[in-house]
């Protein structure tokens, strides 16, 4: 047990020092090369979506002045963790050194492989945003449309890995037991993929991303070392030691945003760990402010879409509905966390007693 509990929390501390010591000089190069947008899309003349309410928690200076790749600093300090950490058990092969190498095929290989694909995937999402190319459908990015046929792309071929490599075809229903899907395993675990990529729309107030996120893992690492996935919570407490550098350079005012290279990547990877924790259904409690973030910007859509431009929220998602009802970003942030908190623990309970 003590072991296991210092295989922990060593990776995790030696992510938050690799983290803090990189991150400065990260900064330096989003600055020198000015990664943020070139032009920002707060024209009410040109784009009739666009609203008062829209513009008054949307500062155009802060956007065209604020680096928005700030999520390689998650991936690269866990990828640097896990390569210290191999290179310390190759140089000092001692009994401790040896556990605390927390990469293995069976646990944290197709997670950290999602962390990093869907971070480079990301990360050339962003910069479409911050240097537009000359074809106009992709002068913002690629469409909405795009995105969801990237992203469910990834996870066929992840599903298809699950069900047939992994021979994966069951989920864990809590109170209930194991529910064997069959086939419908592959569009099932697609549908979970699209609906945990669509709560990256959290990431909008300095610091609400990323403080909501280390509950989500926090909670995760702890299902799983309750299931003695000593790996597996290993690599949440590394993502967790990366998340809190992130945090720490974020508080208000962030000198850099998370953007779609730390998004995607971690809502991928996220995923995929709620899969081999054997415990998906619980994601949508544990990441509950992910889930109304997410659900918030849905309903608005489909609002807009399907009642003649009506609105169901003064402006989505759901955080940027709270500034306008007044509330300041400092306030809708904590109380996200404090939810994001709650309901960490009420899936850790379910997870325990179900």
């Amino acid at each position: 047990m003590t072991l296991n509990t210092l295989k922990i929390f060593l990776p995790a501390l030696i992510a938050f020092l690799i983290g803090v010591a990189i991150t400065p000089r990260l900064t330096s190069i989003f600055y020198k090369h000015r990664l943020w947008k070139r032009v920002a899309r707060t024209d009410s003349a040109t784009n009739p979506t666009i609203t008062d309410e829209y513009k008054s928690v949307h500062d155009t200076d802060t956007e065209l002045s604020t680096p928005r790749v700030g999520g390689v600093i998650i991936w690269i300090t866990v990828l640097l963790t896990m390569l210290t950490v191999f290179l310390l058990s190759r140089v000092f092969p001692t009994d401790l050194l040896q556990e605390l190498n927390f990469f293995s095929r069976n646990q944290t290989l197709l997670p950290i492989f999602a962390l990093v694909l869907g971070g480079v995937l990301g990360l050339a999402e962003d910069l479409l945003e911050i240097f537009p190319p000359r074809s106009a459908s992709i002068a913002h990015g690629l469409s909405r449309a795009m995105r969801v046929y990237v992203i469910a792309g990834l996870g066929l071929l992840f599903a298809l890995w699950f069900y047939y490599k992994l021979d994966v075809s069951m989920i864990n229903v809590p109170f209930v037991g194991d529910v064997n899907l069959g086939i419908w395993f592959i569009p099932f675990f697609i549908l979970v993929v699209l609906g945990t990529f669509s709560s990256r729309v959290i990431d909008g107030i300095d610091g609400l991303s990323s403080g909501v996120l280390i509950s989500v893992f926090g909670a995760y690492g702890l299902i799983a070392f309750i299931q003695n996935q000593i790996d597996m919570a290993t690599l949440c407490a590394v993502i967790v030691g990366a998340l809190l550098v992130f945090l720490w350079f974020n508080i208000p005012p962030a000198r850099f945003w998370m953007g779609e290279t730390g998004m995607l990547g971690l809502t991928l990877s996220l995923a995929l760990i709620a899969f081999l924790t054997h415990s998906v259904l619980l994601l949508p409690i544990i990441g509950l402010p992910l889930v109304l973030t997410s659900l918030s910007s849905f309903i608005q859509i489909m609002s807009k879409r399907f009642r003649n431009g009506k609105r169901v929220f003064k402006v989505a998602p759901l955080h940027h509905h709270f500034q306008v009802l007044g509330w300041p970003s400092h306030k809708v942030t904590m109380r996200y966390w404090v939810v994001s908190v709650i309901s960490a623990f009420v899936g850790i309970i379910i997870s325990v007693i179900g």
